[in-house]
């Protein structure tokens, strides 16, 4: 008998976990999850701790998966985990991390590392989520915390089904040094891997099952949609108090104040401690300001000060590398999250500030832990990496359940998981026109993301980007550095009013939005591919005419990146500093002009000139926004206010109001409602509204209602 060998035994293993098969279980109607070969144990999901939204994906239609599961393929080579997934020819790539320059991705190679964004889609940004959407439905989700590389249409294998036609490129000018390739290949350095297909009708469905899949999307408390000031660094009580009386003489809307690193004794790395010679008594100031109707946001990051009260308490639980001489608490260490939380809790949270800045947990690699850190958890460096800005937020949001009271803050670093987190991602970087690509890329992977205002070298750059920041998740000016204030730039001060003021009046439209993005998974800012009348359209028209004949055809196959849908009927088009004209890609349908209810266009490219005081924004037909009375303040829990209801264009329409307290987390155990605005024409051919009462028991904070039809 021959002798068997170790190495033998060692091979035969080896290749039955390559020549294994995925396991796949379907968990949800449209939800399908692959497992392959040995997954680590922890992955962005468990790191953020979201769990599915189970009532509502049970509920949902049952779907065919999107794929043949012969063209799905894994295998395991010297101990790394390589999937491959087809791509038919027209498919185009949406996602794959919050990206400022492109929309498309097929064609890229992009290696997902949690970093400061450098000016270049590589895949190393705020939020390098591992999500990616087709144009075909679906959308695949790679649930590992390594650095993953992925190959969206760039290798070509020699076993291709659809392989490319070899040219010369000495007399065929067709060449291309880039050839067709039919799959998306995957790189993972894990042995195993365990990854989600989400189908739907359309690429939005499988959007919306993967929200869901991950929680659902946050749902901010009423005043977080207001406006926030982040004032300069070293600022005083005396300071903050002036502002805020500034802003209230001059009648600007002021829900929240984020302060800088001067709150605090030492920053870079960070006491968590008031600075008392700048804030003597922070319990009194900060119930001051709330009596203001103004709530504090503090910025810190999370790495602890030699000189901090818990420093030697908390070391034995940090990283085996410091972060500007701070030490790096281990955020998945029971001990180290009790520590650091007491402290937060004890001299922040219980006084009543209302939330955090989590700066600095993004990158750059020269001041952050190398990847061979080790942490006392067991956690690689790399892992900590792609994960530690979930874990702080997942830490904050924590102490606030606890209080019951909502949170709505910044941070540097997400991924995937952190959907129903209440942060909104922002940077150093600050290209009006980038920062419109990235809103328009939040919407594919789960993240929230603001174009804020900081400072600006005309009155017209300061205007444009105001009116962007406006149709954003955060209306916010950060002023940290620059001082500036709304009514910095005289000549404009009128219109940005104008505008802060509009962004208070869209409260309700833009809180219902996001209770939509909650319950049932929809973006609340998005992509003009997700658009229905647009993003089919390639494909119903190309049968009957040629792009000569429509040039629409040719626009909308262009990568749309500066334009985008701001709820379910705002079409927000963006001026930047110097341009007078913009075109501006209108889906099929009937789309009115905000300001005046004017029919713009259909199905087509036109051109507008606005003028500097006006942000192209358009209504789709039958459109319906909810707008509140003007005010300073975000309505306090149980406040009643005056409701305008407009209406855009001829269609008969309705629309789902959503109403809560504003505050608490009590909507999770059902205290909230939903109030149905319908639009219809009476015997006359007339448009009239009707707002369905509220049900007994639940949230009411409606008063007078009256209802303006824009396109009369």
């Amino acid at each position: 008998m021959k002798k068997i060998t170790i190495s033998t035994i060692l091979s035969l293993v080896v290749f039955l976990v390559q020549a294994q098969s995925i396991q796949w279980t379907e968990e949800f109607p449209g939800v399908w999850k692959g497992l392959f070969g040995s997954p680590d144990s922890y992955t962005l999901l468990s790191a953020a701790g979201s769990k599915p939204k189970a009532d509502i994906l049970n509920k949902l239609q049952a779907t065919v998966f999107p794929l043949n599961k012969m063209d799905i393929h894994a295998e395991i080579i010297d101990g790394k985990t390589y999937l491959r997934f087809p791509l038919v020819k027209d498919e185009q790539i949406y996602g794959l991390g919050l990206n400022f320059q492109t929309v498309h991705q097929r064609g890229k190679i992009l290696n997902l590392h949690v970093d400061h964004y450098g000016g270049k889609d590589n895949g190393r940004t705020h939020a390098p989520v591992p999500f990616y959407v087709s144009s075909e439905g679906y959308g695949i989700l790679i649930n590992s915390a390594q650095y993953l590389t992925f190959y969206v249409g760039t290798g070509v294998r020699k076993d291709s089904k659809n392989p490319p036609v070899a040219k010369d490129r000495n007399t065929d000018k067709t060449w291309n040094s880039r050839p067709y390739s039919d799959a998306v290949e995957v790189y993972i350095p894990a042995e195993g891997i365990e990854f989600y297909i989400f189908a739907g009708e359309s690429s939005l469905d499988a959007i919306k099952k993967y929200n869901l899949y991950c929680g659902g999307g946050t749902l901010p408390p009423r005043w977080g949609l207001g406006f926030t000031q982040r004032v300069q660094k070293l600022y005083t009580a005396d300071d903050v108090m002036k502002e805020a009386a500034e802003f209230e003489e001059k009648g600007y809307p002021l829900d929240f104040i984020g302060l800088e690193p001067g709150w605090q004794t030492k920053a870079y790395p960070c006491s968590f401690e008031w600075d008392k010679t700048r804030f003597p008594d922070p319990a009194e100031f900060t119930k001051k300001m709330l009596n203001k109707g103004i709530r504090l946001n503090l910025w810190t990051n999370p790495y602890v000060s030699p000189e901090a009260s818990i420093s030697k308490e908390i070391e034995p639980y940090t990283g085996s590398h410091t972060v500007w001489c701070g030490t790096v608490p281990d955020l998945n260490h029971p001990e180290a999250k009790r520590i650091f939380a007491n402290q937060l809790d004890k001299d922040q949270v219980k006084i009543g500030v209302s939330g955090y800045k989590i700066d600095e947990v993004d990158g750059y690699d020269f001041y952050l832990w190398p990847d061979m850190a080790t942490f006392p958890s067991g956690i690689s460096g790399i892992q900590m990496r792609q994960t530690y800005g979930v874990l702080a937020q997942k830490l904050t949001d924590e102490l606030y359940r606890k209080e019951n009271t909502r949170t709505f803050g910044l941070v540097r670093a997400s991924n995937a998981g952190a959907n129903n987190l209440p942060y909104v991602i922002y940077n150093d970087y600050y290209s009006h026109q980038d920062f419109i690509t990235a809103l328009v890329n939040s919407g594919f992977c789960g993240v929230l993301w603001t174009p804020e205002v900081r400072g600006s070298k005309t009155g017209e750059e300061w205007l444009c980007r105001f009116q962007s920041v406006t149709f954003s998740p955060m209306a916010m000016i950060n002023a940290w550095s620059s001082g500036t204030k709304p009514w910095s730039f005289p000549e404009v001060a009128d219109q940005v009013k104008f505008y802060a003021e509009l962004r208070m009046q869209l409260m309700p439209y833009f809180y219902s939005e996001f209770a939509k993005y909650h319950f049932e998974g929809t973006p609340p800012f998005r992509a003009m591919v997700l658009e229905e009348g647009f993003r089919n359209e390639s494909k119903t028209i190309a049968g009957s005419q040629s792009l000569e004949d429509n040039p629409y055809l040719e626009a909308i196959n262009k990568e749309v990146k500066d334009q985008y849908m701001s709820g379910e009927y705002l079409l927000v088009a963006p001026l930047f500093t110097g341009q007078s004209t913009r075109k501006v890609l209108l889906p099929q349908g009937n789309w009115y002009d905000f300001y005046t209810g004017e029919l713009a266009g259909n199905g087509q490219e036109i051109t507008v000139t606005p003028g500097l005081d006006r942000i192209p924004v358009y209504v789709k037909d039958g459109g319906i926004i909810p707008m509140m009375e003007t005010r300073l303040h975000a309505p306090a829990a149980g406040e009643k206010v005056n409701m305008e209801i407009r209406h855009y264009g001829t269609k008969e329409s309705s629309y789902n109001l959503y109403d809560d307290d504003g505050v608490s987390f009590d909507y999770e155990k059902g205290a909230y409602s939903w109030r149905k605005i319908e639009i219809k024409k009476d015997k006359k051919g007339l448009l009239v509204g009707t707002v369905s009462n509220a049900v007994k028991g639940k949230p009411d904070n409606i008063s007078k209602v009256s209802f303006r039809f824009m396109s009369k």
